[in-house]
Order: structure tokens, then C-alpha cells, then sequence
């Protein structure tokens, strides 16, 4: 099954650390996608600061981020996304989505797409762990495509810094002098930054959702257990949406009180449903999820999340 292990003697307890390499390569991909995402969605909304003279103390806030944060942010990340099993990466992957579209829905009643982008961070994650895990499950080559998969992941993720660390640094003045090549693309394409993301996003997850459905049903013996388990699930998730939508009609809260509110709702649902429906493991790995989720949220920061809600 694994490429490397193919290649060495059969031992005791080898498996098991081939499996544990799968993880961790797993994590550290779906980490370097939510790098990738946050540090376009930083480029983004400087540029979006820099021309608005009013939001000077948002511009601030953004460029005064510490960068060895990202870095921490990247390292606990892959550990979060590595100790989380398939079965809940693949329910989270599976609310979200079904939230994301009933969100996407009912844009033109005030939603913020931009807040969208720091709320489906852990989600992402987890999409992207789950779609290798199923694509590359049973490959002969599995580990070296993992690890050829986490050293692209890792080079975009370095680029992508970079390039939020030159906006942040120089693109105010490069614009104005108009003699960088980056900063002349970014001022005259910035504005489809957005799309590019919305895309990305949607093609992620759709291949994400499918991975997700094949990998809880794989853990069924029959159609009557797998009605068992999908019945409550489709209710629990659907009456979530519905209370989540309700709570956006209301009169809203302040942002970071509200996204972590969601998180919690979200993670307090799946939590209860899988006290029901689920194994103990399930339960750990739903607070380990929670912890991913509000350590995303955290390093994002309280300047990020007002620069998306202004948007």
C-alpha cells in the first residue's frame, strides 16, 4: 500500500508509522492551503485599505502582524489536521458546505462574502486532507505522492507570504511610483482576487464532498446502517442552517462575537450529534476541531475580521 514501506522488511509497528507520516503529510498540505488562503485574502484587503483613506488604522493593523505567528499558525495547524480523524474532517467538510451554499444563497441579504473566507479556514483544511486520503487510498505510491504533494503545497505557501509580506511592506509606495511589475498587476487586478479565491474554494470543496460522502460510508456494512447514521445527520444539519440563518435575520452582534459564536454552534451540534450516532473517538476529534477552529480565528486576528466585515 505505502511506496516506501514496499521497499523495507515487514516489522512490527511499521504500518502504523507509515500511517502516522500519511497524517502529518495530509495536515501539512491542507495547512499550506489555509496559508495559501490567508495570505491572499491579506493582500486583498490592504489593497482594499490602502485605497480607502478612511480605513488607515485597518491598513495598520494588517501590516503590523507578526509573521512568526503564520509560521506558528502553519506548525499547529498540521498537527490539528493530523490528529483529526477522516470520519469528522469529513463531517465538518460536509456541514460547512451545506452552510456555505445556504450563506451563498442569501448574499444579496447582507451577507459578508469576505468574512466567508476566514470562516471556512479549518474547513478547508480538513477538505483538503480528506480529498488526498480518498484519492490516494489503495495507491502503490502513496507516501511519495504526499510528500510531493506537501513540497508543492509548502512552495506555494512560501510564495504566497512572500507576496503578502512585499504588499504589505511596499505596495503603497510601489504604486504610486508605478515601477513594480507585482504591485502594477496587483493595482490593476487586485479587485478579482475574491473571484480567484471563490473559485478555488468551490472547486476544493466539491471534490472535498465527494471524498467526505465515500469515506463515512465506507464504515458501513449495510444501506440500513448507513440510513441510520445519514438520517440524523441530514436533520441535525439542516435545522443547524436553519438556526444559523435565523440568528443573521436578527439584530447581529459584534464581528468577532459572532464568528465565534458560529464556531461554537457548528461544533456544539456535530458534538451532541455524534454522541448520539458516533464512537468516543469521534468525540475527542470534535474538540480537537474546535480547538483548530478557534485557533484559526485567533490568529486571524480582530483587525482581519473588521477589515472582512466592512467589505
Amino acid at each position: 500500500m505505502f511506496s516506501l514501506g514496499s521497499w523495507l522488511p515487514a516489522l512490527p509497528g511499521l504500518a502504523w508509522g507509515w500511517a502516522l507520516l500519511d497524517a502529518f503529510l495530509q495536515g501539512l498540505v491542507g495547512a499550506c492551503a489555509v496559508s495559501v488562503l490567508c495570505s491572499l485574502l491579506k493582500v486583498y484587503l490592504y489593497i482594499q485599505c490602502v485605497n480607502d483613506p478612511e480605513r488607515r488604522e485597518e491598513q495598520e493593523g494588517i501590516r503590523a502582524r507578526r509573521w512568526v505567528l503564520e509560521q506558528l499558525h502553519l506548525v499547529v495547524l498540521t498537527a490539528v489536521l493530523a490528529l483529526v480523524g477522516s470520519r469528522v474532517a469529513a463531517l465538518v467538510v460536509l456541514e460547512f458546505s451545506l452552510r456555505a451554499v445556504s450563506t451563498l444563497l442569501s448574499l444579496g441579504k447582507g451577507s459578508h462574502s469576505s468574512q466567508f473566507y476566514l470562516l471556512c479556514q479549518y474547513s478547508l483544511g480538513c477538505g483538503v486532507s480528506c480529498a488526498l486520503g480518498f484519492l490516494l487510498e489503495g495507491a502503490p505510491h502513496a507516501t511519495c505522492n504526499l510528500a510531493l504533494a506537501a513540497g508543492l503545497a509548502g512552495l506555494l505557501a512560501t510564495y504566497a507570504r512572500r507576496l503578502a509580506r512585499h504588499v504589505c511592506t511596499l505596495y503603497e509606495l510601489h504604486s504610486r511610483a508605478q515601477y513594480c511589475g507585482v504591485c502594477i498587476f496587483l493595482l490593476a487586478s487586485g479587485h478579482g482576487i475574491p473571484r480567484l479565491l471563490r473559485n478555488a474554494s468551490a472547486v476544493t470543496f466539491a471534490v472535498a464532498d465527494l471524498a467526505a460522502v465515500a469515506l463515512i460510508n465506507r464504515d458501513f456494512l449495510s444501506a440500513a446502517e448507513a440510513a441510520r447514521f445519514w438520517t440524523p445527520l441530514t436533520i441535525c444539519y439542516t435545522l443547524l442552517v436553519v438556526y444559523m440563518q435565523g440568528e443573521e435575520g436578527s439584530e447581529p452582534p459584534p464581528a468577532g462575537r459572532a464568528v465565534y459564536r458560529t464556531v461554537l454552534v457548528r461544533m456544539g451540534g456535530l458534538f451532541i450529534l455524534l454522541l448520539a450516532v458516533g464512537r468516543w473517538t469521534d468525540l475527542f476529534h470534535v474538540l480537537v476541531s474546535l480547538l483548530g477552529e478557534l485557533w484559526c480565528l485567533l490568529c486571524a486576528g480582530g483587525v482581519t475580521l473588521e477589515a472582512c466585515r466592512r467589505q
